[in-house]
């Protein structure tokens, strides 16, 4: 890892990503696409050590409270978190501003702030993002090999149902040949369903495959499945959109059964649950001193 000085911290969307690169090795992973103009390794992680600086100086200055979102291009709980404590600096000044957090990772280290996030979610609101896409623990550990695998993931989502904060699983990526199953889909909405999720974010049963991110994943592919990068450029060429032959009964077997448990399935739907404060704390008095 490396450490930087940067500039700013939130996005205009209150995004914040205080890692850049990522440990866990998801052989998948889109971020690692040319598109986002890395100038290190993917695994030298860039390490925003002003963070918490930057991201006090932002808060400090909005005229109303929001939702804080981190997670969607590095993973806010790799390893280093444990000595480094980044994320759990930026917790405690969101907690001290009252504004809320939407926390998406892979790891059952985020059970370490669980004490702020329960403070965050009596005053605003907190929601703990899981992506869950394999079921079966040995192909978990293939596909994702350095981050708690899933049933780990399953237990954090269990503790944070016990503690009364809410939470979200991203369902995706479904790779084509490899997790595309009735039986891996099912496995993951059981998991979803007993943990009482708000809702799940699926836009489609596939994956997207990039320059950088694809060659990353046929590499894996010819690794762990002999063959199989063959069978996909042969089923879908330099295609950036990759869905399964099985979508449309996966999807329909998807929908059904959040209808049926009445979790959120629309992206749409989901993603303004994730940006949406409580009521009381639309608007600021003008004359609120933070």
């Amino acid at each position: 890892m490396h450490f930087v000085q940067a500039k700013g911290i939130l996005s205009q969307n209150n995004g914040m990503n205080i890692y850049r690169g990522c440990s866990h090795g998801c052989i998948y992973c889109d971020s690692r696409s040319t598109c986002y103009q890395f100038t290190h390794a993917f695994e030298d992680i860039e390490v925003k050590q002003n963070a918490p600086e930057l991201l006090e100086r932002a808060l400090r200055s909005k005229k109303q409270r929001c939702m804080v979102g981190t997670g969607s291009m590095s993973d806010p709980y790799m390893h280093i978190e444990d000595k480094l404590r980044l994320t759990r600096r930026c917790l405690e000044i969101i907690d001290q501003y009252e504004c809320g957090v939407a926390v998406l990772t892979k790891s059952s280290r985020v059970l370490r702030d669980m004490d702020l996030l329960t403070s965050i979610n009596k005053k605003t609101k907190a929601v703990v993002q899981m992506t869950l896409t394999t079921y079966d623990e040995k192909l978990c550990r293939i596909l994702e090999p350095n981050v708690s695998t899933t049933r780990e993931r399953f237990d954090a989502l269990m503790e944070f149902k016990r503690a009364g904060i809410p939470t979200v699983v991203w369902l995706t990526p479904i790779l084509p040949f490899i997790n595309d199953t009735e039986e891996n889909i099912n496995g993951i909405l059981d998991y979803c369903i007993q943990a009482g999720v708000k809702g799940i974010i699926c836009f489609d049963m596939g994956v997207t495959l990039r320059e950088g991110d694809r060659e990353y994943f046929y590499h894996a592919l010819d690794q762990h499945f002999p063959g199989l990068k063959e069978k996909y450029i042969k089923t879908y060429g330099y295609s950036y959109s990759l869905s399964s032959p099985n979508r449309k009964n996966l999807m329909d077997l998807f929908v059904g059964r959040c209808k049926e448990a009445d979790i959120m399935y629309k992206p749409d739907e989901c993603f303004a649950y994730l940006r949406e404060m409580p009521d009381r704390y639309h608007q600021m008095s003008m004359f609120d001193v933070i």
